[in-house]
């Protein structure tokens, strides 16, 4: 399935959030020093906070680094993000003037973001680039080749309850149930006959119309029968968990593929980290990591426990 063929896809560092008058310092520091290269036409400046210019492209700097931004009109963002940045150049001039910028410490972490802005921006640009339509488009055809011929059915049913463990209850279900199959064998429409007597409530509005599904997106009792029918065949009484059915096959394919469009935004992100990952690994390779400590033995692992059988609610 789709889902299952983009499941593996690498996890990639993401960039932080500004947390800390350490790293606010950082900020307003690039902001300053940037503050030459802005374009007066093209990048206007939009506030000033003691001397320091805020021009409408730090706005987006901030909009970038500020996190999950609450829903607000464009004027009211706009201020929110000036004020945002103004308290970034505030509390990073009072750090300043508590000479935190001068401790070792301070150099270390923001050489350490200096490094992670470069990556970031880096990893950026490689997804970018690596996002063509011919790159995704193949993708998307072997991935595509992947599914195979999975089988569907469409089936219709209708649905008696009874509570799991009260055999009385099950035994009124059924009988029901085998009430209701001599209805159908009489030549009444399902459809109709579902929307009269079904106890499933989507079974009431549709006719009992469950669509397509697969043989794993049902519980295996009702799975079992559905795909042994023929189509236009009605079954005997099946039990479930869920009560007593009885079940009409309307129709039987194999499993269509998903549209392209359907699937890019899960293509693109494969494409994008998987240029990103393989650019890593690049990088690994063709430089010297030394390690001045004994690295862990990699963990041992069991054998996989089997998974449980899926199921879906009827």
């Amino acid at each position: 399935m789709m889902t299952s063929f983009f499941a593996g896809c690498p996890a990639l560092p993401r960039r932080a959030a500004i947390l800390a008058a350490s790293f606010a310092g950082i900020l307003a520091l690039l902001l300053t020093a940037a503050g030459p290269l802005h374009a007066q036409d093209k990048d206007p400046v939009v506030a000033k906070v003691s001397g320091v210019d805020i021009h409408q492209s730090d706005l987006a700097v901030a909009e970038a680094e500020a996190g999950q931004i609450p829903p607000m009109s464009p004027d009211a963002k706009k201020d929110y993000l000036v004020q945002f940045m103004a308290d970034v150049i505030l509390v990073s001039k009072a750090a300043e003037a508590k000479k935190i910028g001068d401790s070792a410490d301070f150099r270390r972490k923001m050489e350490f973001e200096r490094r992670k802005l470069l990556m970031s921006d880096l990893m950026q640009s490689v997804g970018k680039a690596a996002l063509t339509d011919a790159t995704m488009h193949k993708v998307y055809e072997d991935a595509v080749k992947q599914l195979g011929n999975e089988q569907e059915v469409h089936a219709r049913h209708i649905l008696i309850r009874a509570p799991a463990g009260d055999e009385k209850a099950s035994e009124a279900a059924k009988a029901k149930i085998e009430a209701i199959i001599v209805r159908l064998n009489k030549g009444e429409d399902f459809a109709k006959v579902a929307k009269e007597v079904t106890e499933d409530p989507s079974g009431k509005a549709n006719g009992g119309d469950l669509g397509y599904f697969t043989k794993e997106q049902m519980v295996p009792e009702f799975s079992e029968i559905a795909f042994k029918l023929d189509k236009g065949k009605i079954s005997g009484p099946v039990k479930t968990q869920f009560g007593w059915h009885v079940i009409k096959v309307e129709d039987k394919r194999v499993k269509p593929p998903p549209k392209f469009e359907e699937v890019k935004p899960q293509i693109e992100q494969f494409v994008v980290r998987k240029a990103q990952a393989e650019l890593v690994q690049k990088l690994r390779s063709e430089n010297k990591i030394e390690k001045f400590y004994k690295p862990a033995e990699p963990a041992k692992t069991d054998a996989p426990a089997k998974k449980d059988e899926p199921t879906k609610k009827q």
